[in-house]
């Protein structure tokens, strides 16, 4: 059974789910825009039987707290802040991460500062290289270059019901398998009070983390994690030359190339969930016992 559960992390309510027994291996799951823990539902209980799960609504996303932009940075700095202060809450040391979107700049921020908790990477369509990015990127670049009125319009349509509904939909082979919750609940989330104005700060702050590419990119290979990479194809915002690029600085990683879109466990879910478990089996817990 997954549990709902709910605490405090600097002064935040921070909403989180968990299951599966904390005695086995530790997995923790970092999505990504405009989603929640929400994204993970189908995947926690299918890999509970295997490992200890947990994933969190950051900031301004999910059931989490959404504070004042003008007192709260709405940053990738201070979101790995408040995700690294949870992941000490809950007593995880080294464990498995599962980054997808904003997930790899928040989770590559928090395994800059601690290495050592990095025992295996799975990376879905999470982005480190800049050939990942897409041309729908081209509105975040224009922000970036000049932060406007005009340049923030532009992108409100990425925080309406149907900019969120195309998110989930755009490159799925079958939309049947992808439930209107998603972007209903996301669009719930979107109307509260200040939530358009975290996500336009984040996509500004977006600019910090291809400045921090090369970073990332030498951490993985300073410490070459063993990871599993499954990047679906179709991606709205991510290409597959994003994924590939992986292999450049971890030529030993596995990848997989879905047939799938950004939000690849709608669609995908038993190939992701099986080759999570078996990857672990074949790779990390066979190098541990050996």
């Amino acid at each position: 059974m997954t549990l709902h559960k709910m605490i405090k992390i600097d002064g935040l309510s921070i909403f989180y789910r968990e299951a599966g027994d904390p005695s086995n291996p530790k997995l923790v799951l970092l999505g990504g825009f405009p989603a929640s823990s929400h994204q993970f539902r189908n995947l926690i209980p299918a890999v509970a039987d295997r490992f200890h799960v947990v994933s969190l609504g950051y900031p301004g996303f999910g059931h989490s707290d959404v504070p004042d932009p003008t007192t709260f940075p709405y940053a990738f700095d201070r979101m790995s802040e408040v995700v690294e202060a949870w992941i000490n809450h809950i007593g995880f040391e080294r464990m498995g991460l599962y980054l997808h979107d904003y997930g790899a700049p928040i989770g590559f921020r928090i395994l800059t500062r601690h290495p050592n908790w990095m025992e295996w990477l799975i990376l879905q369509n999470a982005n480190a290289y800049e050939v990942g990015l897409s041309p729908a990127w081209a509105g975040l670049l224009s922000l970036w270059q000049q932060r406007t009125p005009e340049a923030e319009q532009a992108l409100l349509p990425l925080l309406s019901l149907e900019g969120i509904k195309m998110i989930y939909q755009h490159g799925h082979r079958d939309l049947t398998r992808i439930s209107p919750d998603n972007w209903n609940m996301d669009f719930q989330f979107m109307e509260r009070p200040n939530a358009r104005r975290a996500h336009l700060d984040l996509f500004y702050d977006y600019r910090t983390n291809v400045a921090l590419y090369p970073k990332w990119q030498e951490l993985l290979r300073a410490h070459r994690p063993e990871t599993l990479i499954l990047w679906g194809q179709h991606d709205l915002f991510f290409t597959p030359e994003g994924g590939e690029a992986y292999l450049s600085d971890l030529p030993d990683a596995e990848l997989h190339r879905l047939d799938s879109g950004h939000f690849a466990i709608e669609d995908s879910l038993d190939e992701i969930a099986s080759n999570i478990k078996r990857f672990y089996a074949e790779r990390v817990a066979a190098r541990t016992a050996a």
